[in-house]
């Protein structure tokens, strides 16, 4: 009992203690049953195997009992542990007091901050004590299959009759998501009719730690979101750039400073505090040489020990950023991104013209559905619009997800290598690549959105981003553990 009660304690939990106090407990649920309906079944002399639960499911239709307890056994009881963790950290999903070999079903459902209803099953078989885990036990059928401790998780998809091109992003940070976990009899589709609960936990999963501080940065003209972890630092710290889907995305950031990194989110485009149209860049290079400052004149903040993560779009303004405004970052993370702008610079500073002045390169799928890919291409973009890398000070990791239908990752990483090779400064390059792996490669156990709705004005639009769900998980889980060693080798060592 003492080692089921330390399972529950997360690094969630205990994180605020290396840096303040207080560490919470966990909290399972256990959902009980009547076994009025299985009467007859304590006075057999024989022991019941599989088939006769199997055979008692038209009787659980019936009767609406569930044929799974007896008088000598407790009632199924599924647990997680911990209940309550960051979301890049693993979960233990288990249960127990079943009939011995009989199949069951594991079902996850939880709501995003907009509404919508996301949620996962897989089919497992207890074994010979009745019990099952998802980090020892295969999944036979369902959302995803084989032995995937968090595949309850990442293969999370919109429920059926949801909105069209839905992707799962984080908008309020400072709420978890509420992941409902049940434990049904059989192996069934929850969408497919009437179903019976044996058990449930509710697991919370969150980006941001205890004790981390959130505060919003309008200054200087500067917009964007600074976290803080817990503690008086001085801590290393990591600018935060995002892709050309635009607005204030928080959620990275904020797990990054529940590791222990201050985190600066930046808007740049597409944010009502922000200049101009919001279909173009209006701001240039001063406004990141700016936020890179104010990062480095945080008193929290170890001056010389500052990074910069970009994705997609993101990927090309933080190379820029490293080689053009004069700071000094100590290392880089790019993800699937290009080494040129994809759309044309109105001038110097690195303002855009318009996203849409690309079309060209647009192709579309069988559904209509945009692919950028080729917008990226190397041969495509804009000559002056290059990134000098010869200029590169820095260490760089690049990582490609190989079925990424957005942007030319892997041609663009080719020749960023080139480039260093042919400046003799091969040993800065880093590159991780995935195959199957698609363009939003993210913090791990994210649900992957292989499309989503891109535009609805003027008119609608979706847009392909390519990876398929195991490959894209797996990328996932390796490339994240494999940025936090990189930013620990590079910004605290």
């Amino acid at each position: 009992m003492v080692t089921d009660a330390l399972s529950n304690i997360s690094l969630f939990d205990l994180f605020p203690l290396l840096f303040a106090e207080r560490a919470t407990d966990a909290v399972m649920f256990r959902a009980h049953a009547s076994v009025k309906a299985m009467g007859q079944l304590t006075d057999m002399k024989i022991k019941p195997g599989c088939s006769v639960y199997r055979k008692l499911a038209g009787l659980q239709r019936l009767t609406g009992k569930v044929p799974w307890i007896s008088s000598t056994r407790p009632a199924p009881l599924l647990t997680a542990a911990p209940v309550r963790a960051l979301v890049d950290e693993q979960i233990s999903i288990r249960g127990r007091f079943l009939p011995p070999r009989c199949p069951v079903t594991v079902w996850a459902r939880m709501h995003s901050d907009e509404g919508d209803l996301w949620e996962s099953f897989a089919h497992y078989n207890s074994n010979e004590s009745g019990a099952f885990s998802l980090t020892g036990d295969p999944s036979v059928g369902g959302s995803y299959l084989g032995c995937e401790p968090m595949g309850l998780f990442w293969s999370m998809q919109p429920a059926p009759g949801g909105r069209e091109g839905l992707r799962l992003r984080k908008k309020n940070v400072e709420t978890p998501y509420l992941v409902h976990i049940s434990l049904l009899g059989g192996h069934v589709s929850p969408s497919g009719g009437q179903i019976s609960e044996l058990a449930a936990v509710t697991a919370e999963r969150w980006y941001m730690a205890p004790g981390v501080k959130r505060i919003a940065i309008h200054q200087n003209g500067i917009v964007g979101t600074m976290f803080v972890p817990p503690g008086p630092g001085p801590f290393p710290a990591m600018l935060d750039l995002w892709g050309m889907g635009g607005g204030l995305q928080e959620y990275r950031s904020s797990l990054l400073a529940s590791k222990g990194y201050v985190s600066l989110s930046l808007a740049y485009f597409g944010h009502k505090d922000l200049p101009g149209p919001p279909d173009r860049i209006n701001v240039g290079d001063l406004y990141f040489k700016a936020a890179f400052r104010l990062l480095q004149d945080h008193p929290q903040v170890v001056s010389d020990r500052i990074g910069i993560i970009g994705l997609s779009f993101g990927c090309y303004l933080t190379l820029r950023i490293a080689t053009r405004t004069g700071v000094k970052p100590s290392c880089l993370v790019c993800i699937n991104g290009p080494m040129g702008s994809t759309v044309p610079l109105t001038d110097s500073d690195g303002r855009t013209d318009q996203f849409d002045s690309f079309q060209q390169y647009w192709t579309f799928d069988d559904e209509g559905r945009v692919i950028f890919k080729d917008v990226s291409l190397p041969a495509n973009l804009p000559p002056d619009s290059f990134v000098k890398l010869e200029k590169l000070d820095c260490p760089l990791m690049y990582i490609v997800g190989e079925d990424d239908l957005s942007a030319s990752s892997t041609e663009n990483a080719d020749l960023i290598e080139e480039n260093l090779r042919t400046a003799g400064k091969s040993h800065l390059f880093t590159r991780l690549s995935y195959p199957g792996a698609g363009h939003l490669i993210e913090p791990p156990y994210s649900p992957n959105a292989r499309s989503s709705m891109w535009s609805v004005k003027p008119k609608k639009l979706i847009t392909m981003w390519g990876g398929h769900p195991a490959p894209h998980a797996a990328a996932q889980e390796d490339a994240w553990k494999k940025i936090l060693d990189y930013l620990e080798k590079h910004l605290r060592s």
